[in-house]
């Protein structure tokens, strides 16, 4: 009874706002899943494999299958050069017809979080954004699978400390991370493990201005002496890392990153001298892989896609990231049309699907994607997923994967994504909750 209310509810609400604005996302042509997207600016060099990736798996889907379920997926970029002010302006561009929204800055998805309640648009931030939208108690429209930014910290550390971080008592790491939300995002998990298990935690900011001149944070480097350094960093700052490692000669074996850190352009312009680095990554490559070969088919080969094939851009790390989120994307519309029994959801359907993802080892072989994308599930009170990671190294030419499957433990992080996700509604008052989730 209580399902059948919440099909009715969902009903009521799309009659309500096709009265008002019309119709929100039952498209005569198709359903409409627009993306912040950023191929300008200094991030440009990984946003854009990133986007190319995104728009070529929904491409294969309308080549090959007429789009889902028979209803064509209408994929639409707005440019924000990955700055906060014209996010927002994108996603008040883009709004009224989308089932759904994709901020791609942690900063922007900060500034739609509020946003999200009043115009009932879910928030999908595959990997980033704020950890604790994991508790969908609180934030019942956003949603960060397969693993969040406290997760990929978390497995960082398990890595370096080989599965026991009592073993970093008394050693010295440093946080080299962009100064911004997004490299400030681990800060919080990160001085809890540091007080709890022994080790020195040495934050090194880079400032926007800064990214290509990283001398002064290296001279820092030099002068502590780190055990470990974990970078938090995107695009060019990414690069400017990587040189001035090289350059210094900093072990590479000692250098981690996030997954956002992990980019193969990066790493080719040091090439050999990068070997040993590694970056945690919930998504692995396979360019031989049943969907990865038809992508080849349907959109490369059919010259349909945008990417730079002479640069190695369909065999890279991120451009085949960029087609495991929209296939999460794709699996979340999926549940929500087989659950109303809709070829068109609404946002508000769309939102529920995105909570009931179940992307099993069963079913990422089903959508010939097997090994490429942590298993997951998410779940009214679960946004993320918490899928887990694993580590890849580079081996001087490529990332190769160089791990189990990694996974954060979750009695740490859960209580601090609870607190977070309070302090947020409080400062937020009145921020409406869903009783019937609990972490």
């Amino acid at each position: 009874m209580k399902h059948w209310i919440r099909k009715a509810a969902v009903s009521t609400a799309l009659v309500a706002t096709v009265m008002l604005t019309g119709p929100a996302s039952a498209q005569g042509d198709g359903i409409y899943v627009p993306n912040l997207s950023y191929r300008t600016g200094p991030f440009a060099s990984t946003g854009t494999p990133l986007m190319n990736g995104q728009r070529d798996y929904i491409t294969m889907l309308n080549e090959r299958d007429g789009g889902l379920n028979g209803t064509k997926l209408v994929y639409d970029e707005c440019e924000t050069g990955y700055n906060t002010e014209k996010g927002v302006e994108c996603y008040e561009k883009t709004k009224a017809n989308a089932v759904v929204t994709q901020p791609w800055s942690t900063g922007i998805t900060l500034q739609v979080l509020p946003k999200s309640n009043v115009d009932n648009i879910p928030i999908l931030a595959p990997g980033y954004g704020f950890s604790a939208m994991a508790d969908g108690k609180v934030f019942q429209w956003a949603y960060n699978p397969p693993s969040s930014y406290w997760d990929g910290a978390y497995m960082i550390l398990q890595d370096i400390s080989g599965g026991d971080l009592s073993t970093l008592n008394g050693k010295k790491i440093a946080f080299l991370h962009l100064d911004h939300p997004f490299g400030k995002e681990p800060l919080p998990l990160l001085e809890k493990l540091s007080a709890e298990h022994g080790f020195e935690l040495v934050p090194i900011p880079v400032g926007l201005t800064e990214m290509q001149n990283q001398s002064a944070q290296w001279l820092q480097i030099r002068r502590e002496r780190p055990d470990n350094v974990i970078m938090w960093g995107w695009g060019a700052m990414n690069a400017g890392a990587m040189t001035e490692a090289a350059k210094t000669k900093y072990p590479m074996d000692q250098f981690y990153g996030v997954w956002w850190s992990g980019h193969d352009g990066d790493l080719k312009l040091i090439g050999d001298q990068g070997k040993g680095y590694r970056s945690i990554s919930w998504s692995v490559p396979n360019s031989d892989s049943a969907l990865m070969q038809d992508i080849k088919k349907h959109v490369i080969d059919a010259g349909k896609s945008q990417i730079n094939q002479g640069e190695g851009e369909f065999d890279s790390v991120f451009y085949q990231r960029g087609v495991m989120i929209s296939l999460i994307l794709v699996e979340g519309i999926r549940a929500a049309q087989e659950e109303f029994d809709t070829q068109n959801p609404n946002a508000e359907q769309v939102r529920w699907g995105l909570e009931n993802i179940k992307l099993d080892e069963a079913r990422l072989a089903e959508l010939g994607a097997e090994g490429m994308l942590v298993p997951f599930s998410t779940s009214c009170a679960d946004h993320t997923g918490h899928g887990g990671g694993w580590i890849l190294e580079w081996d001087g030419s490529k990332f190769v994967k160089a791990s189990d499957l990694l996974k954060a433990d979750r009695d740490v992080i859960r209580p601090l994504e609870e607190e977070k996700a309070k302090e947020y509604a409080e400062a937020n008052s009145p921020w409406p909750v869903n009783e019937e989730c609990s972490m």
